[in-house]
């Protein structure tokens, strides 16, 4: 789900791929989408965006003599679950492009679309902020800051700190992934008491006697929590790219992937909270973690080994061979190097034919007394390996 950071990035790649385009005509919407439609019709306008916390307001702004005269348009986007802007030739719509600003002729036309694959995202017309939403953490710090430490006698602050991070009236951008990772830096268990967390906040002053220089290096050794909702997300932003989601190219969730310590890694633990949110974190989960349920670590995958391990230090036959055919088609394909010898009575002339099963059991083969059947451990089979867990 995108959150602060984000929408943040699609402001910033709206800004920079409309800077010299101009757009023209109706604003279109597809069919299925239940938003309201937008009635703005302007033969030249541009297009311009800013983000607060996990809102994108986008503005259309007619340019000096279009037709037909009109006041400029702001709509604010919520994305929802898989929400995101794309520009594609107009000819090469996406698939869920639910909302299409289309340039103007000549040239080339394109189209900005907002793309929803689940459809849970929302455009309001006016271009307000939704009513509620506290400070944006990323650009509002100060505000931010101060609105949670005045309010912690709400009864949003009795409940786990985990749960008190997705409160978009105090913590607008914060989301679970950004959860998981600021809390795991201070080491703060995900379901304690989240006014017990905070209070300490309201008496934590630097020395007077401390240069501004000193401040603020101390400030960024030992950040608190409410410091790391601001610098946290800002990290995300450094990354560049479209930062987390399905809509990521694959060198941006790599980086992405690479940033994170906590979210969704081997050696975690994960507990679903009141609201069915998995939050990830490491060691106790805190006094107030959900009774009855146990929390999950995410085990590491298994190394696969090369081939060269394979070669030399091979498998230990199991103890019975497989008799099913279903067993074997699930079983890996082994190279030539890798196959036992003597792995088929075929392929050693001189050893004993084995009698077909006759339709009666006890049946003795038609020449020679009855040989005594080998021991199984003797005959040689492929070890089948489960799945790795993830």
């Amino acid at each position: 789900m995108p959150e602060g950071p984000e929408v943040h990035l699609a402001s910033q790649f709206v800004n920079e791929a409309c800077r010299v385009l101009v757009f023209g005509g109706c604003v279109e919407k597809s069919s299925v989408s239940r938003n309201p439609e937008v009635p703005f019709e302007s033969s030249a306008y541009r297009i311009s965006a800013s983000a607060r916390g996990k809102e994108l307001r986008l503005t259309l702004s007619p340019l000096p003599g279009a037709q037909p005269p009109q006041e400029p348009l702001a709509l604010v986007f919520r994305f929802g679950m898989s929400g995101s802007f794309q520009l594609v030739p107009r000819e090469e719509l996406p698939r869920h492009a639910h909302l299409r600003f289309y340039t103007a002729p000549p040239g080339l036309q394109l189209a900005l679309c907002f793309v929803d694959i689940r459809r849970f995202g929302h455009w309001d017309l006016g271009g307000n902020w939704q009513p509620g939403r506290g400070p944006c953490v990323l650009q509002e710090y100060e505000q931010f800051r101060e609105n949670v430490l005045r309010n912690l006698s709400d009864k949003a602050f009795d409940r786990p700190i985990c749960e008190a991070l997705l409160d978009q009236r105090f913590f607008n951008g914060i989301g679970n992934y950004l959860r998981a990772e600021i809390l795991y830096r201070l080491k703060i268990p995900p379901f304690e008491k989240a006014r017990s967390v905070l209070e300490a906040l309201q008496q934590r002053r630097p020395s007077p006697e401390l240069t501004l220089s000193q401040k603020i290096k101390a400030k960024l050794q030992n950040p608190d929590l409410l410091e790391l909702c601001h610098s946290v997300p800002k990290e995300v932003v450094r990354l560049g790219g479209k930062g987390y989601g399905s809509e990521s190219g694959e060198e941006d969730f790599a980086a992405f992937r690479a940033w994170l310590r906590c979210y969704g890694m081997p050696g975690m633990s994960s507990l679903q909270d009141r609201h069915g949110r998995t939050i990830w974190f490491q060691g106790d989960p805190g006094p107030l973690a959900p009774k009855g349920r146990k929390s999950r670590k995410k085990k590491s995958k298994a190394r696969q080994p090369s081939p060269e391990d394979r070669v030399e230090d091979p498998p230990p036959p199991s103890k019975a061979p497989s008799r099913t055919r279903s067993a074997q088609r699930h079983l890996p394909e082994r190279t030539v190097t890798q196959r036992p010898a003597a792995t088929s009575f075929r392929q050693d002339p001189a050893a004993p034919k084995i009698p077909k099963k006759g339709r009666r059991k006890g049946r003795q083969a038609a020449s020679g007394p009855r040989r005594p059947r080998k021991a199984k451990a003797d005959t040689p089979s492929l070890e089948l390996e489960g799945p790795s867990a993830s």
